[in-house]
């Protein structure tokens, strides 16, 4: 007689809306800028122990992007982009980061806060002192942005003149 052993259950797969918040750190952390990323972190005490689980590595991906923004997709370009994915080492919670450009230090902090947010007791701390501030500051910038363009914006018009 063999032993039956006991299959633990297959663990459940995230929520849509779990998935979504995750998503929208991940972008938050990958806009804020390296200052930004350290003062939070220097702000931490205790700092949380971690391991890294893949170190930050520098490469390319390929930009694609959509004829009129809604047509038929094609390849833009290519941009560098530097990811890390680190350990807590207490909680055994995974976090990645993806940044533009090659700065590790900075994909490695946004590694650090997509796990500690992924915490209950650093969650809200972490959405208040830190993303938020990161998507007001996305938003000025988009705004200055749209500001600066219309203001070279040319309105065309055109008089009918005719017979009719």
């Amino acid at each position: 007689m063999s032993a039956q052993f006991p299959v633990p259950p297959a663990p459940l797969p995230p929520a849509a809306d779990d998935q979504a918040a995750r998503r929208r750190r991940i972008g938050l952390l990958a806009r804020a800028d390296r200052a930004m990323l350290e003062r939070a972190w220097d702000r931490l005490d205790p700092k949380p122990a971690f391991r890294r689980l893949k170190q930050p590595e520098t490469g390319l991906a390929m930009v694609r992007a959509r004829a009129g923004g809604n047509g038929q997709r094609f390849n833009l370009g290519e941009m560098t982009l530097t990811r890390c994915v680190v350990a807590l080492d207490a909680a055994g919670i995974m976090g990645v980061g993806y940044v533009a450009g090659r700065d590790a230090r900075r994909a490695e902090l946004a590694a650090l806060f997509d796990a500690l947010a992924q915490q209950p007791q650093h969650a809200a701390t972490i959405e208040t002192e830190l993303l938020t501030p990161v998507q007001q500051a996305a938003a000025a910038a988009r705004q200055a942005r749209a500001a600066k363009v219309a203001a070279t914006k040319v309105d065309f018009f055109t008089l009918v003149r005719g017979e009719d």
